[in-house]
């Protein structure tokens, strides 16, 4: 789990002092984190520490499930169930049975469906699609996603009782932007794991190409890094990681996007995101995305400066 507890700040020490807390009992937990920030790696994490790791665990990506196979695939089918059905197959729940089950992007199931999976998660027990003997299961259910739940649950987009269901405790992964003292940790493990793959003479990456690094983006977190990582070292002609090798334009870089006077870094702060609420009128959504922080992060600001 290396590139999930590289470094040590404040918010991921409070994740995984909880995860330590959390993974030993069959609690369900909801991950949430945009793209990329490691939701499934901390998914396997809890499971490794579970009582349940003795088993693999199984993992669903709801967002790649077509409503047409959302219950077969979930909860099973018996053969003549319809037209393709040609055999008995056994859904995700039942394979879980005695296992940790991770339900991958739940934030994109669609209303009708929601109560389905309530249901089962109600009952512990799945009916296959054209049977009616009911299964009984036993399985630790863990939840992800980088959708805002509780603004689906108000917008009626997402069932308030299915959202209570699934987050006994949640956990938020914070933004690699938010993360920067992991950048030259993570680059160091990448360039690492992709000299040997591909065979090159990179030796390390410069303090110029770091600080370069520190000021993107990473719009895409963790997975934008490791896949600009590898494509430099690929491509690269030196043995130590330029700036240059990156090939990064000024659009990928965090650069403040509201003009400042302040005397402080905690006043540069105040200052900026009031200029962006007055701007985006209050819409703290379009806030959050104009300075690049999560909506947690937003929120405590808001709350520390009086806004």
């Amino acid at each position: 789990m290396a590139t999930l507890w590289i470094s040590m700040c404040s918010a991921m020490t409070a994740i995984r002092h909880t995860v330590e807390k959390v993974a030993p009992t069959d609690a369900t937990v909801l991950i949430t984190g945009e793209n990329g920030t490691g939701k499934d790696v901390l998914a396997n994490e809890i499971h490794r520490l579970s009582s349940r790791a003795a088993k693999p665990m199984v993992s669903v990506d709801i967002g790649a499930l077509s409503e047409s196979l959302f219950e077969s695939e979930l909860f099973g089918h018996v053969k003549g169930a319809f037209t393709d059905a040609r055999t008995d197959h056994t859904g995700k729940f039942e394979q879980a049975n005695g296992t940790t089950l991770f339900l991958d992007e739940i934030g994109n199931i669609p209303l009708h469906l929601q109560s389905k999976l309530l249901r089962v998660l109600q009952n512990r027990c799945v009916t296959k699609v054209g049977d009616t003997k009911s299964v009984p299961i036993d399985i630790r259910l863990v939840c992800a996603t980088n959708k805002d739940l509780p603004a689906m649950v108000r917008d009626g987009q997402f069932r308030e009782d299915l959202y209570y269901r699934i987050n006994t405790v949640t956990l938020q992964l914070p933004p690699l932007r938010e993360r920067t003292d992991e950048i030259e940790p993570l680059a160091s493990l990448f360039i690492e794991r992709y000299v040997k793959k591909y065979r090159r003479n990179v030796t390390g990456i410069s303090e110029d190409a770091v600080d370069l690094l520190r000021r993107c983006r990473w719009s895409g977190n963790v997975r934008e890094l490791q896949n600009r990582i590898e494509q430099t070292v690929i491509l690269a002609e030196n043995e130590v990681l330029r700036p240059d090798d990156f090939q990064i334009n000024d659009s990928e870089l965090n650069t403040m996007a509201f003009p400042i006077q302040a005397e402080s870094l905690e006043d540069a702060e105040e200052q900026v995101i009031r200029n962006a609420v007055k701007k985006y009128n209050g819409n703290l959504t379009l806030v959050a995305k104009a300075l690049n922080i999560s909506r947690p992060t937003l929120y405590n600001r808001l709350k520390k400066y009086g806004i």
